[in-house]
């Protein structure tokens, strides 16, 4: 024990912070008055930024880790609403014949599930102050970010191209209506027309060339009853469901418009979390190496 010591010398046991500071000092500038004094005089600012930087860290993971628990929660949420949806109202299915996957309960499950696998990142990350997974996760979010931006874009500059070609699917869709393994597709379009009183894609007459006939589904009806769909125009309605529906969420667009801001609102706080989580990790292994 004396001869590890003695081979150590006054810097044996030292911080690697601290035993850097020492390096190439005479072994006797450590002891007595004046020398301890220059020491620490010395060292002080390293520790004092070692302090620092670690106190700001626990500061940043304490909310990068709350933030990323709620997001979690949010995803866990979101995908028992798409499960719920799926084992409760699993008949209801889009309108859409060329995507017949992309109902509300797949979209859910999927958007839920992502949510879920992001946070799960961000909260591993912030408690092992992981620099591999806080950037693995701040480049996940940036990528969704961005490809929300683009859709949203794209939307806008596109709008009408999208109207022709969304309305041009419907009414192909139309003619699955009532066909074995569309039940999905066939309750879609009852609860829609039955809602929004209308009638058709563009107009009731969409329906004569599924039937090939004057002829519309019952839930066209101003007053439901059996087999009315065969009965005069004059008791169908007449309003287009495209327009209808189009104009309904023009009416809700500022409901709309702030649940997008909120969205982007949040993923910027995370992105912002994350980075300054990341910076925060790195001074503190260079100021406490």
């Amino acid at each position: 024990m004396t001869d590890s010591c003695a081979a150590g010398g006054p810097r044996a046991g030292l911080p690697p912070a601290l035993a850097v500071l020492t390096a190439g000092r005479p072994a006797g500038s450590l002891s007595g008055g004046s020398s301890t004094t220059g020491f620490f005089s010395v060292a002080s600012p390293e520790l004092k930024r070692c302090s620092m930087a670690r106190g700001c860290l626990q500061g940043v993971k304490f909310l990068m880790f709350a933030f990323n628990l709620l997001f979690w929660l949010g995803g866990c949420g979101i995908l028992g609403v798409g499960i719920w949806l799926a084992a409760t109202q699993g008949n209801f299915a889009t309108l859409s014949s060329s995507f017949p996957s992309l109902s509300a309960a797949n979209l859910l499950i999927v958007t839920g599930t992502f949510v879920m696998a992001i946070g799960f990142v961000g909260c591993i990350g912030a408690i092992k102050e992981n620099k591999c997974l806080l950037l693995t996760f701040f480049v996940l979010l940036l990528l969704v970010f961005l490809l929300e931006a683009t859709i949203t874009i794209l939307f806008f500059a596109y709008t009408d191209k999208i109207d022709r070609y969304a309305q041009r699917d419907l009414k192909k869709g139309l003619h699955l209506y009532g066909t074995p393994g569309n039940v999905g597709l066939t309750n879609a379009w009852g609860i829609i027309q039955t809602d929004f009183r209308c009638c058709g894609v563009s107009n009731y007459t969409d329906w004569f060339e599924v039937y090939n006939a004057t002829r519309v589904p019952d839930s066209c009806c101003l007053e439901f009853s059996d087999s009315c769909g065969l009965h005069a125009p004059g008791t169908w309605w007449k309003a287009p469901c495209y327009e209808t529906v189009k104009m309904w969420l023009q009416e809700n667009l500022l409901a709309v418009g702030i649940f997008g801001l909120c969205t982007a609102l949040v993923q910027i706080l995370g992105l912002t979390f994350a980075m300054t989580m990341y910076c925060q990790v790195v001074k503190a292994d260079t100021y406490c190496a």
